[in-house]
């Protein structure tokens, strides 16, 4: 999800949910603790020089009952580091500190709640990193050919 996306959500919701993959919700009484800009300079495992950019939300939730976030501190929030950073229109990733580390998420809509969506990893550089590429498996019996060891095929 976009920046942009998720304040036009804002704007017509009453409360505001995060889910984890699992189904359970966040905590109502979590804080959004940091709105940023993550930048991340690297190099693949091909040699290929790679640049992101993210807007980040780090999720926190503590024994705090009593405050509720509700969605249009959240967007003044969003407004505010906008304004500040002069952030582009970029994807949204979320941090939630999970059972053992902090997890990383992408973030959907379902049209009621946010969704912190599982992210994976994957090799940047397939076609040169030696990795081969995956063959199809298929069955002998499902190719109709005959075996070149019958007898009558005429290889022996």
């Amino acid at each position: 999800m976009k920046l942009s996306q998720i304040k036009n959500h804002l704007k017509t919701l009453n409360t505001i949910a995060f889910q984890l993959p699992n189904g359970k919700l966040v905590p109502a009484h979590f804080h959004v603790t940091e709105v940023g800009k993550i930048t991340k300079d690297f190099i693949d495992c091909g040699g290929k020089v790679r640049h992101e950019t993210v807007i980040n939300f780090q999720l926190w939730e503590e024994n705090d009952y009593d405050h509720r976030l509700h969605p249009e501190k959240l967007l003044k929030i969003i407004e505010l580091s906008e304004k500040t950073f002069n952030f582009d229109d970029l994807e949204i990733e979320v941090e939630y500190q999970g059972k053992d580390t902090i997890g990383k998420y992408n973030l959907d809509f379902d049209g009621k709640n946010f969704l912190l969506t599982s992210k994976v990893t994957a090799c940047l550089a397939l076609d040169a990193c030696g990795i081969p590429a995956q063959k199809p498996r298929i069955r002998i019996s499902e190719l109709g050919q005959t075996s070149c060891c019958d007898p009558s095929s005429g290889c022996c």
